[in-house]
């Protein structure tokens, strides 16, 4: 197992008393002794402080997604999962489309989104004062950059246009901005990042799972991925691809499993250690979606659905790197399951409709559920670079290119057996864009990717329609209803919700 080092995930109780929201300044004072935003960060020690503080965001439970994995559960790839009552009214509608503005969750994921902005404009508007080495401060400005670069395009898929918070302190009461001011920002921070980040092989092994000038390109390849700019899609995700510094795993498990963790594939990777609790390095996006009852390894939410384990071509090795079913044995652990869960359920005419399994993706060897709280999330792996890579060189007419890539990804897919998913030889457009697509199911399934794949292809209405999505609302999220209460009317909602 490769090892890891823990970087970026102690966060001060000094800073807690930065980004958590004051209130009014009438009659207030600095208590002596204590830091203040206009004593910290003034040191190199500080900067780095709260440059570690901004990744801490991406360990907290409320940053996937309000805390459960809705992306996955409103994809055609996964259900609910876990007992079948539990949670039911805070995860259930997701797994429906019948979640409104008021829906627990949300709050919690728009309002961790601009806990992290906070942290990173706190570098990004502070560091470059500080009297430190100018190449050191200028990679924490970057990392920063970078950081809220990540989370504004979080927001804007989820909710489009949102009020862009550039500064430390801004005014009350911010009305959205467009969906195009927050992409030049978000542009405008990775470009930055871009070319001003290491490459992976300049870190010290103490600094993996730090931000990268790769991490950086191969995010903007999937924002402009997302935009249908495949020009600049193809430019930077050839640039990771011909920086030599990313591989893939040979072995598919470890793409995801712990035996990868901050390997050859991770592009950027949330690192956490075998603690329960964010406080001391611990992650539970893990956790809870661990499997549930025999053995006990956490919650058991996020459940492959009938249709993913079903579209996998005979001989994958991708199904069982990514589903669990009972009576599999993994690292000498039986999985016997929940017992108040169905084995299978079906509807009123006899069709399976769901079966009991779990999340491979998010296995962590042990016997308890501590040690799920150390599975490290990929949030780019070279895999997913690859076949971003061959969707743009497709769409720009460059077919024979496309296919290198895709079938890179299909030959590791066989593992040993070489008579299985041959090799895709197509170069019709639309044929190619389809067998590219299936491959980005299959190679990234219960990774969060699905349902943002299905919305930027416009697909989204015809394969999620029969699971409740409407076309013209479910694009977008609504804005929860408690921030446009506190806006006093400055927030509007997006449309038909």
């Amino acid at each position: 197992m490769k090892t890891y080092t823990k970087i970026f995930f102690t966060l001060p109780v000094i800073f807690l008393l930065l980004v958590t929201p004051g209130c009014s300044k009438f009659l207030q004072k600095d208590l002596q002794s204590e830091l203040t935003q206009q004593s910290f960060p003034t040191t190199a020690a500080d900067a780095l402080l709260a440059t570690n503080a901004s990744y801490e965001i991406l360990r907290d439970w409320y940053y996937n997604s309000g805390g459960y994995p809705i992306l996955d559960i409103m994809s055609d790839d996964a259900r609910k999962g876990s007992n079948p009552d539990d949670q039911l009214n805070t995860v259930g509608p997701f797994d429906s489309f019948t979640f409104s503005s008021t829906q627990d969750g949300l709050d919690r994921w728009w309002n961790t989104l601009y806990v992290g902005v906070k942290r990173a404009n706190v570098v990004i508007e502070f560091v470059p004062g500080v009297t430190m080495d100018p190449a050191l401060r200028n990679r924490y400005v970057a990392e920063a950059k970078f950081i809220r670069g990540l989370l504004y395009f979080d927001f804007v898929r989820a909710w489009g246009g949102v009020p862009l918070v550039t500064t430390v302190n801004p005014p009350a009461h911010l009305t959205r901005a467009t969906k195009e001011e927050v992409y030049a920002l978000i542009f405008s921070d990775l470009q930055f990042a871009a070319d001003n980040l290491p490459l992976r092989s300049e870190y010290t092994a103490a600094n993996r799972g730090r931000a990268t000038k790769g991490a950086a390109q191969a995010l903007l390849a999937r924002v402009y991925l997302f935009l249908k700019d495949y020009v600049n899609a193809e430019k930077y995700a050839l640039d990771v691809i011909n920086s030599n510094q990313y591989g893939l795993e040979p072995v598919y498990a470890d793409a995801n499993g712990v035996n990868g963790n901050n390997g050859i594939e991770s592009v950027l990777e949330v690192g956490a250690i075998q603690v329960e609790g964010t406080e001391g390095g611990g992650a539970q996006y893990g956790n809870v979606q661990g499997v549930r009852g025999t053995p006990n390894r956490g919650w058991g939410f996020n459940r492959p659905s009938v249709d993913l384990r079903n579209s996998f071509e005979t001989g994958d090795v991708r199904y069982k790197g990514t589903v669990i079913n009972l009576g599999d044995t993994l690292d000498g652990v039986l999985i016997v399951g929940d017992g108040p869960t169905p084995d299978v359920t079906t509807d009123t005419h006899g069709n399976v409709i769901e079966v009991e399994c779990y999340n491979r993706k998010v296995w962590v060897p042990g016997d308890n559920t501590t040690t799920q709280w150390a599975y490290h999330r990929r949030l780019i792996r070279y895999a997913d670079v690859l076949l971003m890579a061959s969707e743009a060189l497709n769409e720009n007419n460059k077919a024979g290119d496309a296919l290198v890539y895709l079938n890179m990804v299909r030959a590791r897919a066989r593992g040993a057996n070489a008579g299985v998913l041959p090799n895709i030889t197509t170069t019709v457009k639309t044929e190619l864009s389809d067998k590219i697509s299936t491959e980005r199911r299959h190679e990234l399934g219960m990774e969060g990717w699905r349902f943002w794949d299905l919305i930027r292809t416009g697909k989204a209405g015809a394969v999620l329609g029969p699971l409740g999505f409407v076309v013209g609302k479910h694009e977008l999220l609504p804005i929860p209803q408690s921030e446009i209460d506190i806006s006093q009317g400055t927030l509007t909602q997006n449309p038909n919700w």
